[in-house]
């Protein structure tokens, strides 16, 4: 998936040729490059960058100088490229576009991060399915690399009933039921919005309960009661910078958040030839 999307991106910008460097630069020009931090932030995506590199030109040498996940501060330089001078400026803005993406997913959550952290605290900060189509593997990877920790990947691999699946079941008990008989020995997560539908989601046994869009005190009454009963807590909705401090204080074992690879700003980076 990820050399396809590589592929297609790199198809995109180049298209027949870059016909400014074909123009400007003989064809046997060598060059050496630096990829450059202009904000300090957590990196994510050289190993992509450096298969972009490679899908244009085996011959060209990509040295990272820092790990993904690591905290690079601004004016590092954290890889070098050497080789064919076309074929460098050919893969930049592709490359670029990847390593600033998922650079800034890590770099977001990490963030998140550091508001949850202390006291003790053991919540788990979780992406969604909330991705640019075609990218999530590599987002996921990204989310990773920050610290974070990947939801399901995608309706395939995990029972999570929602609010539509709900309403279309007949109601909690029922979509519970249903969902166990039809794929036993299976977790079941479901989404409850008030303190009544966590009370009917713990007594049909669900294995943990999607606290949706709920206030804190809501939260936190909701948690009680589902650790009492032996349930894991995941909170969604709403969760930002400003209010996940004061959710992850409700005792919830994990607080998913979509904002970490749908509005993540991208990290400034930089290729500059040397």
């Amino acid at each position: 998936m990820v050399y396809q999307v590589i592929k297609a991106a790199l198809k995109e910008d180049i298209g027949r040729g870059d016909i400014t460097s074909q123009a400007l630069i003989p064809k046997g020009q060598k060059a050496k490059a630096r990829v450059i931090v202009k904000e300090a932030g957590v990196i994510a995506g050289l190993s992509v960058a450096r298969e972009v590199f490679r899908a244009l030109d085996k011959s060209l040498h990509f040295s990272p100088k820092i790990k993904d996940g690591k905290k690079a501060k601004k004016g590092t330089s954290i890889a070098e490229i050497s080789g064919n001078t076309r074929s460098i400026l050919a893969g930049e803005r592709v490359a670029l576009n990847f390593l600033q993406h998922l650079s800034g997913i890590a770099t977001l959550t990490r963030k998140f991060l550091s508001r949850v952290k202390g006291r003790g605290s053991r919540v788990k900060i979780l992406d969604t399915r909330k991705t640019t189509p075609g990218l999530r593997a590599l987002e996921k990877y990204a989310v990773k690399a920050g610290g974070g920790h990947n939801h399901r990947m995608g309706l395939y691999d995990a029972v999570l009933i929602k609010d539509n699946h709900i309403k279309l079941a007949g109601g909690i008990e029922r979509a519970i039921k249903s969902a166990r008989a039809a794929r036993a020995g299976r977790a079941i997560e479901i989404e409850a919005k008030t303190i009544g539908e966590v009370k009917k989601a713990i007594k049909e046994g669900a294995d943990r309960i999607l606290l949706d869009n709920m206030s804190i005190k809501t939260l936190r009454q909701s948690v009680q009661l589902c650790r009492k009963a032996g349930i894991k807590t995941e909170a969604s909705g709403g969760v930002n910078l400003q209010n996940v401090r004061a959710i992850a204080k409700t005792g919830v074992d994990f607080i998913s958040v979509g904002a970490l690879t749908h509005s993540a700003p991208a990290l400034d980076i930089s290729l500059k030839i040397i």
